[in-house]
């Protein structure tokens, strides 16, 4: 019974993990924002063409919230770190949710994650005084 119960709890914890580091399937894809600047998004990587990578390290779906590293070849703030806040919109078409560059130049991750300055109760200034990017798909 012992090790049935502990094979459980190394489960539950595995798949928990896993919930953190995979995207939501809304963020999933190729994206332009109102600004027209287009985007890669999949589990491991945020894509802000045509050259700045931010590499995933944490995905927070019940919180709204990515945590990347920027990378070394990014054209600012390379090698420091990025809290992304996101939101799904209702009634938006033809865009699907927005983002919120709550952090992008963190000294750690852990520095990244605890900025909070995202309301989403208010997204036309929600991010620090800005609206949220909106996000449409495209192929």
């Amino acid at each position: 019974m012992k090790k049935l119960f502990i094979s459980i709890a190394i489960l539950f914890t595995a798949s928990s993990l896993l919930a953190q580091t995979k995207a939501p399937e809304i963020q999933k894809g190729n994206f332009m924002d109102d600004y027209k600047i287009t985007y890669t998004i999949n589990d491991t990587l945020w894509t802000q063409k045509p050259n700045a990578k931010y590499h995933i390290i944490k995905w927070n779906e019940k919180e709204q919230y990515l945590i990347a590293r920027n990378d070394v070849g990014n054209p600012a703030d390379g090698g420091l770190y990025t809290r992304i806040d996101y939101m799904a919109f209702e009634n938006m078409s033809p865009f699907l949710w927005g983002f919120c560059l709550s952090a992008y130049n963190a000294p750690t991750a852990k520095a990244a994650e605890a900025v909070k300055i995202a309301d989403r109760a208010n997204p036309r200034k929600g991010c620090n005084g800005f609206p949220f990017s909106r996000m449409k798909r495209v192929e």
